[in-house]
């Protein structure tokens, strides 16, 4: 945590992240949580990634929501057909990141498609080896089916429009396929490989590909925001010994009843984000462990966690940025940047609270979800 904290300010200036704490990720290991144990990988449980994302965000919130992709996207590498597998985990410490937003265009091919399109936001993208993108299949009788495509970033054009008031360091970059051709092999059907349907002989049994790919997801994108939370934690209270509140009495603020109450209500969210995050955790490692299927209605609730988590979190963030004074707003001072992250997060399309709790809220009523990232 302490390189990722000095290496912070340097990564936001530099809209990526420093060579030297990939060099670190990858050296502890962190880069092989969720990749298949036959490929070198850790499988790691859920509770443990969670707790590992948590921590690096304590330490960096771009970094943490790096890893965190990084994370998500070595798992749906798992999904493809061995064959593809072969390909991507050749290079030790693989990294992938992805988006799953159908912004391209595959049409059949010989063999396989040819791709076009971009895909804005793709988190990690400078430093990875390959994307996994979704895109639209064309279907010879009409009409598409969603896919999810394996492209070496080499193959990619990368457009470095990366400038961002959140998560700088984390340089969300666009890539663009022109004409890119995908072999078959490297083709993966998204609907029912995000619902159990696997791709891969080799993984289907492995505890890890036992839930559906939203929980997983929700997990891992979860951890980023409590993290946040308690590095704001960590900032306000560093900068507290001998503070005083200008223009008041108060020569030291921690003598304040105000600050008094301002921290125990930033810490009673800290512990409601940390609840709603690892309701989610567990009930993904419990039924890893046991194969029993998810009904719709706990896969609606994850969301709802999801946007929990995001929600208490940013409001914990909130009142400790207040308490911090006017001197947090200098760039060197981490609670500002840490604000600024979390309200990232929180605008994310599938960590947005608001549409989270709408949601759950519709399948309690007793409607279909509106999506199909559940």
């Amino acid at each position: 945590m302490p390189l990722l904290q000095k290496n912070a300010l340097w990564g936001e200036e530099n809209r990526r992240l420093p060579e030297d704490s990939i060099e670190a990720l990858t050296d502890a290991g962190i880069l092989r949580m969720r990749v298949p144990a036959r490929h070198g990988g850790y499988e790691s449980d859920m509770g443990t990634v969670a707790e590992v994302i948590s921590e690096l965000g304590r330490g960096d919130g771009s970094t943490a929501w790096t890893v965190a992709v990084w994370a998500i996207n070595s798992w749906i590498a798992g999904l493809f057909p061995d064959e593809a597998q072969e390909e991507i985990f050749a290079t030790s410490d693989v990294r992938v990141s992805g988006i799953l937003s159908p912004t391209a265009i595959a049409v059949p091919a010989e063999g396989g498609v040819v791709l076009n399109g971009k895909w804005s936001f793709n988190t990690g993208s400078l430093h990875s080896h390959w994307n996994a993108n979704a895109a639209l299949l064309a279907l010879p009788e009409g009409g598409y089916e969603p896919i999810v495509t394996a492209i070496p970033l080499p193959d990619l054009e990368v457009v470095d429009d990366w400038h961002t008031a959140g998560l700088r360091g984390s340089g969300s970059v666009t890539t663009v396929a022109k004409d890119v051709f995908i072999p078959q092999r490297r083709v993966l059907p998204m609907a029912p490989a995000f619902q159990g349907q696997h791709s891969s002989r080799l993984n289907a049994s492995s505890p890890i590909y036992q839930a559906p790919f939203t929980p997983n997801a929700s997990a891992m994108a979860g951890a980023v925001a409590l993290g946040l939370a308690k590095a704001a934690k960590d900032a306000f209270f560093e900068r507290l010994p001998g503070r005083k509140i200008t223009y008041t009495g108060y020569e030291n603020q921690s003598e304040a009843p105000l600050t008094h109450l301002q921290v125990a209500e930033a810490m009673m969210k800290i512990d409601e984000a940390e609840f709603h995050a690892y309701r989610t955790v567990n009930m993904l490692d419990t039924r890893s462990s046991t194969g029993e299927l998810w009904t719709l209605e706990e896969r609606a609730r994850v969301r709802l966690d999801l946007g929990a988590v995001c929600l208490r979190a940013k409001e914990a963030v909130d009142i400790l940025n207040t308490a911090s004074g006017g001197s947090s707003i200098y760039h060197t001072v981490p609670i500002q940047r840490i604000e600024r992250d979390i309200q990232a997060i929180n605008l994310h399309a599938i960590m947005h609270p608001n549409t989270n709790f709408e949601l759950y809220g519709r399948v309690l009523c007793g409607l279909e979800p509106n999506t199909h990232y559940i």
